[in-house]
C-alpha cells in the first residue's frame, strides 16, 4: 500500500472487511459523515484521509488476520505522517477490543458493532444540518449503484457449535417491516435494481417481532415496489425454515429463483456435535421440499469438513450427498477453531489439517464437475441477464440465479452490433456455451 504525502483534511476513509453485512454498516456510516459535510472515499487503494475509519471482519482466523495486518500497515502510515487518525469499528474490535488496544496502540478510536455512529456525532459540523434528519437506514451506495444489500436482521439465536457468530453479534433482531419497505422505496429511487436480502439468520425474521416467520410477508410487499426487478435471498437456516417465503418465489417473477441456505453437514454424528438441530432426513426433506415449490429454483449452500470427530465415512456420506442433492452452487471450508465456541470448549480438533485440506479439495472437485454439468445444461436456454460491465464487445453479467461477487458471470457477445446496452441494463440472451464456471450467450 502505498499513500499520498499528508492527509486531506475533511476527507474521510473507510475501509470495509468480511461480508455483505459489515458492507452495510460501512455505507450508513458513510452516510452519516456526508450529512456533517466530510468527502469519502471507501475501500480506497491510497489511504490519504484526516480519518481512516476500519471496519474490522472477526469471523473466521484468516480475516482476523487480515484486519489486524491491514491496522498494522496504517499504523505505519500514520508514523510517516500519511494520514491522520485511526479509528476502528466491526466485528473483531466488538470482541477484542482490549487486547487490540494493547496490541496496536497507534489506533486513535475504538468502536464495536453496535456503537459506532458514536463516532460520526463526534466529529464537527462541517456543513449545515438538513432540516429533515437522515434515517438510520440510509447510505451511500458504493459499487454498482443498480444493485444494493438488505440487511433486515442482526444477531443469531443458534449457537452452533463451530460459529463464533452470536459471541460477536449477539442475539437475533429483526428491523421491522415498514422500515424495511421505505429503504427498499429509498433505493428504487436512487436506481437500484436489484436487492439481495441478507441475515445471519433470515429463517427467524420476524419470530421476536411478531412472533410469528414474517419473511414470506416481507419478500411479497417488497415484490409490490414499482421499480424491484429482482429480489435474491441470502443465508436462511434450515431449522425452523419459514416455509411461508416459499409460494412467494414461486409467484412472483422479480423474487429471484435462488435460496442460500447452509447446511453444513449430512452425517448424523456430525451434525449433533455440530449442534444443528436438524437431521441427515429433515435436510433431504427440506431440499425436496424447497424444489418441489418452487420449480427451477437454483440452491447455494456451505459445508464444513474435518469437524472434530468427522471419520472417513462421515465424509464419504457427505460426498454422496452432495452427488445426489447437486447443489447449483456449493462453498466449503475446513473447521477452523474459534475461541469461546462450544466446540473450542467441549471438543478435540482430532482431524489433521492434511486430512481436512484433502477431503476440501476432494469435495471441491466433486462440485465442480456438478456446477460445470448444471452449467452446460443450460445452453440453449432464454435468460434475464444483469449487466454488470462492459468488456469489448461483451455485456458481462449475471442471471438470477448468480449473486453478486460469490457466483458466475455470463458473457453476452454483441459483436458488431450496434445495441450494446449499458451497465445496469437488464437484457435477454440465450445461452450458447458453457465452462467450468461461466456461461456464454448471445443477444435474443
Amino acid at each position: 500500500m502505498t499513500a499520498t504525502a499528508t492527509p486531506k483534511a475533511g476527507h474521510i476513509d473507510v475501509i470495509s472487511m468480511g461480508c455483505s453485512k459489515n458492507l452495510v454498516d460501512s455505507q450508513r456510516l458513510m452516510r452519516m459523515l456526508e450529512v456533517r459535510g466530510y468527502t469519502l472515499s471507501h475501500d480506497p487503494e491510497v489511504p490519504s484521509g484526516e480519518y481512516v475509519v476500519v471496519n474490522t471482519c472477526g469471523f473466521i482466523g484468516d480475516a482476523k488476520e487480515e484486519s489486524i495486518s491491514l491496522l498494522l500497515e496504517l499504523a505505519s502510515l500514520k508514523e510517516e505522517g500519511r494520514i491522520g487518525r485511526i479509528v476502528v469499528m466491526g466485528c473483531l474490535s466488538q470482541r477484542y477490543m482490549d487486547e487490540l488496544k494493547a496490541e496496536i496502540p497507534e489506533v486513535d478510536e475504538w468502536f464495536g458493532k453496535f456503537d459506532w455512529a458514536a463516532f460520526a456525532t463526534s466529529l464537527p459540523m462541517r456543513r449545515e444540518m438538513p432540516a429533515e434528519a437522515p434515517k438510520v437506514w440510509e447510505r451511500v451506495l458504493t459499487g454498482n449503484p443498480w444493485s444494493a444489500y438488505i440487511k433486515i436482521s442482526e444477531g443469531c439465536d443458534r449457537f452452533c457449535a463451530f460459529c463464533a457468530i452470536p459471541l460477536i453479534t449477539g442475539r437475533h433482531k429483526s428491523r421491522p417491516v415498514e422500515e424495511i419497505l421505505d429503504e427498499t422505496r429509498r433505493l428504487v429511487a436512487e436506481g437500484v435494481k436489484e436487492f439481495n436480502v441478507i441475515a445471519q439468520d433470515l429463517s427467524s425474521y420476524g419470530l421476536d417481532l411478531y412472533g410469528r416467520h414474517a419473511l414470506g410477508e416481507l419478500i411479497d410487499r417488497m415484490a409490490d415496489i414499482e421499480g424491484v426487478e429482482w429480489i435474491r435471498l441470502h443465508y436462511a437456516y434450515p431449522t425452523d425454515f419459514p416455509y411461508d417465503v416459499l409460494p412467494v418465489m414461486a409467484r412472483r417473477d422479480n423474487v429471484c429463483k435462488y435460496l442460500d441456505i447452509a447446511l453444513q453437514h449430512i452425517a448424523d454424528p456430525v451434525l449433533e456435535r455440530m449442534r444443528r438441530r436438524f437431521g441427515s432426513a429433515q435436510t433431504r426433506g427440506l431440499i425436496e421440499r424447497i424444489r418441489r415449490e418452487v420449480p427451477g429454483i437454483r440452491l447455494r449452500t456451505t459445508m464444513m469438513v474435518g469437524f472434530p470427530g468427522e471419520t472417513e465415512e462421515d465424509f464419504g456420506e457427505l460426498l454422496d450427498f452432495v452427488r445426489e442433492a447437486r447443489f447449483d452452487r456449493l462453498g466449503a471450508f475446513a473447521y477452523c477453531e474459534e475461541e469461546g465456541t462450544f466446540a473450542e470448549r467441549n471438543l478435540t480438533d482430532d482431524v489433521p489439517e492434511d486430512v481436512k485440506q484433502s477431503r476440501l479439495e476432494r469435495l471441491m472437485e466433486v462440485q465442480e464437475g456438478i456446477a460445470s454439468e448444471i452449467a452446460a445444461g443450460m445452453v440453449g436456454e432464454r435468460v434475464k441477464v444483469i449487466v454488470d460491465r462492459i468488456e469489448g464487445d461483451m455485456a458481462v453479467g449475471r442471471t438470477q440465479y448468480d449473486s453478486p461477487e460469490v457466483d458466475p458471470e455470463i458473457y453476452v457477445s454483441f459483436g458488431n452490433r450496434g445495441d450494446m446496452p449499458a451497465p445496469g441494463d437488464m437484457i435477454e440472451a440465450e445461452v450458447t456455451s458453457s465452462d467450468e464456471f461461466d456461461l456464454f450467450a448471445r443477444p435474443c
